[in-house]
């Protein structure tokens, strides 16, 4: 079964707890506050696995959750972090957050991306011991791990991509020119799902090309199977145009390479303006006058085009020199930069539940939701900080921290971010 879409759900670990804890030993007085911090939640980490080809594992599978950090214990003993959860996927898929639609990442290498970041675990009690408070009797929860619906869309990494009508010979063109083995038949759409193949035109040089399922009139909205596969096309930097000059179906070829070609513009305009050669296959069946027609009807659209005939091994190797030549004109495969993360608008944040705590003269702000805004802001841009102080200020924060008597020069911890307070 090739599945290329799938809706999944992930979770990264919470932070574990900060312990309240007291030192005990025999013949040690008031030994003190002794709890450790809790242990950082485990992250959601997506890998590529070049042994896979589909997205169906996800189809069973829609729920996945890290373990959680544990929590602190006594004598500063820290809590063991939670193992990051690693999710194998296919190379080239997307990693899209469902609800917005933003990209987080292209697997498209073998580099892991974190997905889902681990929550930090709590500070231990010990944390909070000073001359004036020497038996601190709290301590600080560990915060949520990251949370996301993802769709999952795989497009792949290949450099050519094979398009035509059902049944004109794109299947047996790339069973002839690379090791592919699709199935082949003389019927339409045999090709259920896109086939790649590795194409060698010389020592050290290949380069990939797809079989994408048959195009039809409509496919763009919906219509056929080729449709659902138009995706696979996108990253492609070269489109070989298959298409049947015999006409022994009935149908006329110039009409077909028209209709192909409305169906790319209807899908994608990026994807209609991606550079073609077309490929006048079945020539050995076709009349000289059928070819010749075809050929001046092709070359006066300003395209390349060669007589093939992907049954017999006539003209292959030819077309397959000049889409080496001209892949390399051209850039490499298209790879996707992830989005980057929303800003929260501070005109929202009215109303957004926080509290400020004093102790030993720092600030201690807790407003969970303000992890969001400290993971976009860069600390050394002047433009970055002014977002932040205005979103501290709009959510009534700054207010709180003046009716609490802050002064210039105080500390002011949020998240254990900490930072001097300037007015």
């Amino acid at each position: 079964m090739f599945v290329d879409i799938a809706k999944i759900r992930v979770k990264a670990g919470d932070g574990g707890n900060g312990a309240v804890t007291f030192h005990r030993e025999k013949y040690v007085a008031a030994g003190g506050p002794d709890g450790g911090d809790g242990g950082r939640g485990g992250n959601v980490i997506f890998q590529v696995d070049t042994n896979l080809s589909t997205l169906v594992d996800f189809k069973f599978k829609k729920r996945y959750i890290a373990p959680s950090g544990q929590n602190g214990s006594g004598s500063r003993c820290y809590g063991k972090k939670g193992e990051d959860l690693l999710i194998k996927v296919p190379m080239g898929t997307l990693v899209r957050e469902a609800e917005s639609g933003r990209l987080l990442a292209d697997m498209s290498d073998f580099e892991p991306k974190v997905i889902a970041k681990g929550g930090k675990g709590g500070w231990g009690n010990s944390h909070f011991a000073t001359p004036t408070r020497q038996i601190p009797r709290f301590a600080k929860p560990g915060l949520p791990g990251e949370e996301f619906e993802l769709i999952l869309e795989l497009k792949l990494l290949a450099d050519v991509g094979l398009c035509g009508f059902p049944n004109v010979g794109k299947s047996t063109l790339l069973s002839m020119v690379s090791s592919a083995k699709p199935k082949i038949a003389n019927y339409h759409f045999t090709t259920l799902s896109p086939i790649l193949g590795v194409v060698r035109v010389g020592e050290g040089s290949s380069f990939v090309m797809a079989d994408i399922p048959g195009l039809i009139e409509g496919a763009a909205e919906g219509v056929g199977l080729g449709h659902e596969f138009l995706r696979h096309i996108e990253r492609c930097r070269l489109i070989v145009h298959v298409v049947d000059v015999s006409g022994v179906e009935g149908r006329d070829p110039k009409e077909d390479f028209e209709a192909i070609n409305r169906e790319l513009q209807g899908f994608s305009e990026e994807l209609s303006k991606l550079r073609q050669i077309v490929a006048m296959n079945k020539t050995d069946i076709a009349t000289g006058e059928q070819v010749e027609e075809f050929r001046q009807f092709i070359t006066g659209h300003g395209y390349a085009c060669f007589e093939v005939s992907a049954a017999t091994g006539k003209g292959l190797q030819e077309l397959m020199n000049a889409v080496w030549q001209e892949l390399l004109t051209l850039p490499p495969i298209k790879q996707y930069e992830p989005d980057p993360a929303p800003m929260v608008d501070p005109g929202s944040l009215s109303g957004r539940r926080f509290e400020v705590k004093v102790e030993d003269g720092v600030y201690f702000v807790d407003a969970p939701w303000l992890s969001q805004v400290l993971g976009s802001v860069n600390m050394d841009d002047y433009e970055s900080l002014q977002y932040f102080q205005r979103v501290l200020r709009d959510s009534g924060i700054i207010d709180r921290l003046i009716e609490l008597g802050i002064k210039d020069g105080d500390t002011v911890s949020i998240l254990d971010f900490e930072f001097d307070y300037v007015s």
